[in-house]
């Protein structure tokens, strides 16, 4: 079997924090910042990275929980998911927005992007991370799968000079129908994308909730935006 012609390594961020990188066949290319859901840079997440990276993005994965458990990486049920929510809850606003700016300064500075813009692309609490990235960065575009909780976040609205696409799912016990229709309200300019039958967690085929035909459409949409967005060829 031939190797893939994605390499991945994890690298430094700041003293303690690391991600995990991508590298597309190219080696080079825009970059995409990909965050995690509260499972930690797991198996899923790595293979997101590649995907994208054999989509010619140089990605960065990276580990958001490095203060309380430094590159876990949990399953959906169980003990795994009840840490993964504490995890969560110990990860405030303000931690948050450190990771966001160490982490856009250190892909925006990487070899592999210079010339291209940068992304934003996360999934669950990943989703939110996007959104805040498009609010207090000077990226250029961001996709948020399922994002809980953005709309508490929309007082930062003002702040986002990004392109935004939204991707949620018709049946969500976490984000109802009335929050989907606050981030349209507040955020006019951007995609949203409801999907019908489908569950939170629609796009990781590691969970109950996976939706293939879902997943499959809302991947090709945010592959077709982020392209378009972050100018492949500059």
């Amino acid at each position: 079997m031939n190797p893939s012609p994605v390499s991945t390594q994890w690298i430094d961020i700041a003293p303690g924090f690391a991600g995990c990188l991508a590298l597309p066949p190219a080696g080079h290319g825009p970059g995409l910042l990909l965050w995690q859901e509260i499972f930690g840079v797991n198996a899923h997440i790595r293979a997101v990275a590649e995907q994208y990276a054999l989509d010619g993005f140089v990605v960065l994965a990276p580990d958001t929980f490095w203060r309380q458990a430094p590159r876990v990486s949990l399953g959906y049920e169980g003990d795994d998911r009840q840490r993964a929510l504490a995890l969560m809850k110990a990860y405030g606003t303000d931690d948050a927005l450190a990771d966001i700016a160490a982490a856009t300064a250190v892909l925006r500075a990487r070899p592999e992007t210079q010339g291209h813009a940068l992304g934003s692309l996360g999934y669950c609490m990943g989703g939110r991370l996007a959104y805040l990235t498009a609010a207090s960065t000077d990226i250029t575009a961001a996709v948020a799968y399922y994002g809980g909780g953005i709309q508490g976040m929309l007082d930062r609205a003002a702040g986002v000079r990004a392109a935004l696409q939204f991707h949620y799912a018709g049946i969500d016990d976490h984000i109802p129908p009335e929050a989907v229709q606050q981030v349209r309200e507040a955020l006019p300019g951007a995609e949203v994308h409801v999907y019908a039958g489908a569950h939170h967690g629609f796009n990781c085929w590691a969970r109950s909730a996976y939706h293939a035909p879902s997943a499959s459409l809302a991947h090709g949409r945010a592959l077709a935006f982020l392209a378009e967005r972050l100018a492949f060829g500059r």
